[in-house]
């Protein structure tokens, strides 16, 4: 018998969809107006000078030191011993077999080029976007072991452990990252850097005062996120665990935590897309991440329409795909 089921109509009203399309429309003006601007401003667009930031190839020259006469050619692998004689004596130079300039019997000066190579360089904006990575990473990891410790002593009964939580929350949260950046490098990273110069040790660099400031300030937040999260998870909870002889840490860890999880992922997510943002302020103490190395480079190549909207159009890729791994991991574990 014939099915007479109708196929499936996707059933959302008429302002679904235009809305939608309204939606679609003021984007696609918006960049058309940003487009008409630009256009008006008086300003030379290179967006072709764009890609050599990321990676550009480097020409290097092996050139001769002194006057002399290329005395041998040995293979070496896909490259070439290269034996120069001269009046000092026998120089041998590892040089490129497809760039050679030079043969057996020839003679050169000083100065000449004897072999060209070129090789591939990381751009100073993909090094800049790595630090970025690497910092906002290492920062975050700390800044969740922190917070998790300090949101867990600010609901303990211990006045020891509440108040000193308390009083690192209050603090941290009542001074700008700034400061504390500064505080960290000019301030405790000189008084340790003295120590361990006195000590014979080698010194911090200024990266781990960043990544500390940061770590420290994330913290902060992250231990009020905890904190709620815990808070949020009824009473009953913890007295049932508590009953079946658990005690106070078991029943944290098993019972409680898992269950505050859950409902302070969305708010850490935020945490996390704000720390990489704000990982923008360690310039200040000479660390090379994203938005310092893009003034450097605007500083040399007067590109700055151009370089901006790269480092901005960079960040947005981080933290959405950020945003994006929270959200799996949140439909992750509410299955």
């Amino acid at each position: 018998m014939r099915s007479t089921a109708s196929p499936p109509v996707l059933k959302r009203p008429a302002s679904h969809y235009v809305g939608a399309a309204s939606f679609f429309m003021l984007l696609f003006g918006l960049l058309a107006a940003l487009y008409v601007a630009t256009m008006q401003v008086d300003y030379v667009w290179r967006w072709n000078r764009i890609p050599q930031y990321f990676a550009y190839k480097q020409t290097i020259e092996t050139r001769a030191e002194a006057d002399g006469e290329v005395a041998a050619l040995a293979p070496h692998g896909e490259r070439r011993l290269l034996t120069l004689r001269s009046e000092e004596g026998e120089q041998t130079l590892d040089v490129p077999a497809e760039g050679l300039r030079v043969a057996v019997g020839d003679s050169v000066y000083a100065g000449d080029i004897l072999a060209v190579e070129a090789h591939w360089r990381v751009g100073l904006l993909m090094q800049g976007l790595w630090l970025t990575i690497q910092v906002s990473v290492i920062a975050t990891v700390l800044g969740v072991v922190i917070g998790l410790f300090a949101g867990i002593a600010r609901v303990s009964k211990n006045p020891l452990f509440r108040w000193s939580a308390l009083t690192y929350v209050e603090f941290i949260r009542g001074s700008p990252l700034l400061v504390q950046i500064f505080i960290w490098y000019f301030v405790l990273g000189t008084l340790f850097n003295s120590i361990l110069a006195k000590q014979g040790f080698q010194q911090i660099p200024p990266l781990w005062y960043g990544v500390a400031a940061m770590a420290t300030f994330a913290g902060a937040y992250v231990a009020e996120i905890v904190r709620a999260g815990i808070q949020s998870i009824h009473r009953g909870q913890n007295e049932a665990a508590r009953s079946l002889g658990m005690s106070y840490p078991q029943a944290m860890i098993h019972v409680i935590l898992p269950q505050a999880i859950r409902r302070i992922l969305p708010p850490l997510a935020g945490e996390f897309i704000s720390l990489i943002k704000d990982s923008s302020l360690l310039g200040i103490i000479a660390i090379r991440e994203l938005t310092k190395a893009t003034r450097e480079i605007v500083t040399v190549s007067l590109q700055a329409f151009e370089m901006w909207f790269i480092c901005a159009l960079l960040y947005l890729i981080l933290t959405f795909s950020l945003s994006m791994c929270v959200k799996y991991l949140e439909r992750k574990i509410v299955v």
